[in-house]
């Protein structure tokens, strides 16, 4: 693919670029594709300290990080680009679109150290995918043609063709364009339920106790008690909570 080429792609994909000279002087993705491009020739050449050291090169000019072993193909347009990290073995299909900050990572196989060298760690981008800005996708995953991942998801299964996955970890809610009856579970919001129902049942507990309690007590105890404690809770009878805030705590 010539630079020719590389330039229209991203004039034809991105309404902000507007001209090629705009291109050429200002686009990191697209400094960091050429870059990669000689970085991965001497790779497959088996210069491989001068292929990393190019590509480190690359890393200061633009912000990108693409290892000289990954597979990019063609029209592939990193927009804006800065923190997007493309491991060893990653492979981008074409076409595909890859936003600031995704990374493109190993998965379990990366804490097993040097056990895993020449071994497929990264993930395979069908042709057509749409990377959100943040995502992440670690392991050896299968990503299908047409998948689009959301900002912010972390991927960490095989995604179907034409599929849209969001969330983390990151679930298909779409695919072929019909809705996937499986709804992404809100963390949060089950856990406050579980709270509440706790506290629920803690309290119906207590005044099971508290009545049983007060059945138990003789008539006159409780009424010279009452007698007692009267003048006291006339003198102190506020919300402890209300005190606290109007400073009595402090």
């Amino acid at each position: 693919m010539s630079i020719r080429d590389d330039i229209n792609n991203i004039l034809q994909k991105d309404p902000a670029a507007r001209s090629w000279l705009e291109v050429c002087l200002c686009y990191p993705g697209f400094h960091a594709i050429l870059i990669y491009r000689v970085a991965h020739r001497l790779w497959i050449g088996k210069f491989y300290t001068l292929a990393r050291f190019i590509s480190h090169i690359g890393r200061m000019l633009t912000g990108i990080e693409i290892h000289p072993g990954a597979l990019i193909g063609e029209r592939v347009l990193i927009d804006h680009g800065m923190g997007v990290v493309i491991g060893e073995t990653a492979e981008v299909g074409d076409d595909s679109v890859l936003y600031q900050g995704i990374t493109l990572g190993a998965g379990k196989e990366a804490r097993e150290g040097s056990l895993t060298r020449g071994v497929k760690r990264h993930p395979t981008l069908g042709k057509g995918v749409i990377v959100g800005s943040g995502a992440e996708i670690q392991g050896a995953l299968t990503i299908g043609d047409n998948v689009r991942v959301a900002s912010g998801s972390i991927v960490l299964r095989d995604v179907p063709p034409d599929s849209i996955v969001v969330g983390v970890p990151g679930r298909v809610i779409y695919r072929a364009g019909q809705r996937v009856e499986d709804k992404v579970p809100d963390i949060e919001a089950e856990a406050l339920k579980s709270m509440k129902q706790k506290v629920d049942e803690l309290e119906r507990k207590l005044e099971f106790l508290t009545n049983r309690l007060g059945m138990q007590e003789h008539k006159s105890t409780e009424s010279c008690a009452n007698a007692s404690l009267s003048d006291a809770s006339q003198s102190d009878n506020q919300d402890p909570v209300d005190v606290f805030l109007h400073g009595a705590g402090i």
